[in-house]
């Protein structure tokens, strides 16, 4: 007898040769927008403005956090801490360092934003500051003396007018159109 070993990374489903994506549908969907417009929603009230029952939502809800679908989280807005300052830098470095310069950078509290460049040697990071003051030094004195950085690159960031925490799938990621759903 065949038994499969399923594990679940990020939101594929693997399967022996076989990667599939869970497939989502239009509740979900629909959970997902109430979720975002505010993630402090009551189960029972995002159920009543979908049209579903509660457990079906707290199930699907359970179901979208375990695939890595969603998170919950609370989101800080910098500017309410007084974080005035934003930019984004775009570093070359050694291509044998990349890996123990992304954890440095993971655990600097300045950083907000971490990812590898389509090229080898390539580190893209987001940062905020109090001011300007801040962010020249780190610029000048900090990044400079991390060992394995040759190059730096980065532009002032004075307004940002889509977050990353504003993104969310298209509706033709979730496997009908939210047409076909009753709307409560």
């Amino acid at each position: 007898m065949y038994k499969a070993e399923i594990l679940i990374s990020d939101t594929e489903i693997l399967m022996p040769d076989k990667p599939i994506k869970p497939v989502f549908d239009p509740l979900d969907y629909r959970i997902v927008l109430e979720l975002h417009r505010n993630g402090r929603v009551p189960a029972t009230e995002i159920a009543r403005r979908v049209g579903a029952d509660v457990r079906t939502v707290r199930n699907r809800i359970a179901r979208l956090v375990e695939l890595g679908a969603i998170r919950i989280t609370a989101i800080a807005e910098p500017s309410a801490f007084n974080y005035q300052t934003a930019a984004d830098i775009f570093l070359e470095v050694d291509p044998g360092c990349e890996s123990e310069l992304t954890e440095r950078f993971l655990a600097m509290r300045e950083i907000s934003y971490v990812a590898y460049g389509a090229g080898s040697g390539e580190i893209s990071l987001e940062v905020r500051f109090k001011n300007n003051a801040e962010l020249r030094e780190f610029l000048v004195h900090i990044l400079p003396n991390i060992p394995g950085v040759k190059a730096i690159r980065h532009t002032l960031v004075p307004q940002i007018l889509k977050n990353i925490d504003e993104w969310l799938p298209c509706e033709e990621d979730f496997a009908l159109p939210v047409e076909s759903l009753p709307v409560p």
